[in-house]
């Protein structure tokens, strides 16, 4: 059985929906996995920001505006009156509840509830439509099989047994959709897999069944070489290794969840990055095959914060070094990058929640300095330390640009590089210019 998921720009207008209602038809067993209408998840976090600050008013503003973007969706969406009245009673549902919420004590147990609404309400109308054309299918609620241990982890070992048990009660039905992103704690209550979560829950419902391939479909045709955003002219990368795609969607390579290809991996599951507007063009690849050799991708990652820690007393100092990340662990804020030398460290982070706290501990060990609007930029492949004159051709291409910092040999995949946010589009074009010309 193969996982496909859609993001929310896949189900983002009636158009689209009925796109992905084509690409759903197959022979083999399929599982989808829909993310919440683009746009919904937003509006939703404006409607929690609201009742928090007790403005219910401004909350019902932000409810009314969905009429006009799910009336239009619903009316472009199925052909016949009777499945658009379907379709009208789910949204009504949708509104009905949030209207309920509006009028209730709220808490963060309600905002888990409010966040959890895009995905419901996209599967709902989704499978209504799939219903019209006249496909067998199921409506499945993820809240039944997705769940997180009391240490906010996903409980794999229950998502397996739930699945296997629902698909043999249902062993004659060939396509299953449920909701990406929620789950359920350790309480039973209604939560969810973070911003980007989607991907994450796709992947390891794939682990979960054992799929034999998982698919993320959104609006690009792959992993590119450089973000075309910024870059260009740039193409899809045909294959990448588990570990290669991994750095590019940590580094900033917005078209998979950073976790996503963790499940995957330790089931050894391919995964394809597909085009939702282009189902024809190959996209991209990943898998553990790593034969392919040189520098494949850049990605970067912005809005990241420098601390420096500087202290003549660590020369030699046992343990300093655990000291520095102790404090970062008790502020749950993890570490990208790291440099250092006799009397200093460097490190960046991309949570300033906490700065001010973790600056305030670290000043006990030293002096401290911070820089904010910073850019992590990071060169990824296939054993590019090995290689000789990779380093000579990133620097060199970058010799205009200031390096604030530089990470090398970490990873057999990965150079990082740090440079002040206002330099990145020159960074990624410079970089594009020398490694990917001939492309």
């Amino acid at each position: 059985m193969k996982v496909l998921k859609f993001g929310g720009t896949s189900v983002g207008s009636a158009e689209n929906m009925k796109r992905v209602s084509q690409i759903v038809e197959d022979e083999e067993p399929r599982f989808v996995v829909l993310s919440a209408v683009s746009g919904t998840t937003n509006d939703l976090v404006a409607i929690c920001t609201c009742l928090y600050a007790n403005d219910k008013e401004g909350a019902r503003k932000i409810i009314e505006k969905f009429n006009f973007r799910y009336d239009e969706l619903i009316e472009g969406l199925y052909d016949s009156e009777e499945y658009k009245i379907k379709g009208r009673e789910h949204y009504s549902a949708f509104v009905d509840l949030l209207n309920g919420i509006v009028d209730s004590d709220f808490s963060e147990k309600e905002e888990k509830v409010v966040l959890a609404q895009g995905e419901v309400l996209s599967t709902k109308l989704f499978t209504t439509k799939l219903e019209e054309e006249g496909k067998d299918v199921m409506l499945l609620d993820s809240l039944e099989f997705m769940r997180l241990t009391s240490e906010s982890e996903p409980d794999l070992e229950f998502s397996k047994l739930e699945l296997d048990a629902i698909l043999t009660r249902h062993s004659g039905v060939d396509l299953f959709i449920a909701q990406g992103y929620i789950c359920r704690n350790s309480k039973g209550e209604i939560d969810n897999l973070q911003r980007g979560g989607s991907d994450y829950s796709a992947s390891l419902l794939a682990e979960a069944i054992d799929a034999s391939e998982l698919q993320i479909w959104t609006d690009i045709d792959g992993m590119h070489y450089n973000d075309p955003r910024i870059v260009e002219h740039t193409k899809s990368i045909p294959k990448l290794s588990y570990e290669e795609a991994g750095e590019l969607a940590y580094f900033g390579a917005k078209i998979l969840h950073p976790y996503c290809l963790l499940p995957t991996r330790r089931k050894n599951i391919p995964v394809r990055v597909k085009n939702t507007m282009d189902p024809s063009a190959i996209g991209t690849y990943i898998s553990e095959d790593t034969s392919e050799f040189g520098i494949k991708a850049v990605a970067a990652k912005d809005g990241i914060i420098v601390i420096k820690i500087k202290s003549t007393r660590m020369l030699l100092a046992y343990g300093f070094l655990k000291r520095i990340f102790e404090v970062f662990e008790k502020y749950e804020t993890s570490v990208d990058v790291i440099t250092t030398s006799e009397v200093a460290v460097s490190l960046t982070i991309d949570n300033g929640k906490s700065l001010n706290k973790i600056v305030d501990e670290l000043e006990i060990y030293g002096e401290v300095h911070v820089e904010k609007d910073q850019c992590i930029i990071s060169v990824v492949g296939n054993f590019i330390a090995d290689e000789k004159g990779t380093a000579s051709v990133i620097f060199d291409s970058l010799r205009e640009i200031p390096l604030r910092m530089i990470s090398f040999g970490g990873s057999k995949h990965n150079v990082t590089l740090l440079v002040n946010a206002k330099h990145k589009k020159e960074a990624l074009n410079a970089l594009n210019d020398s490694l990917f010309s001939n492309k």
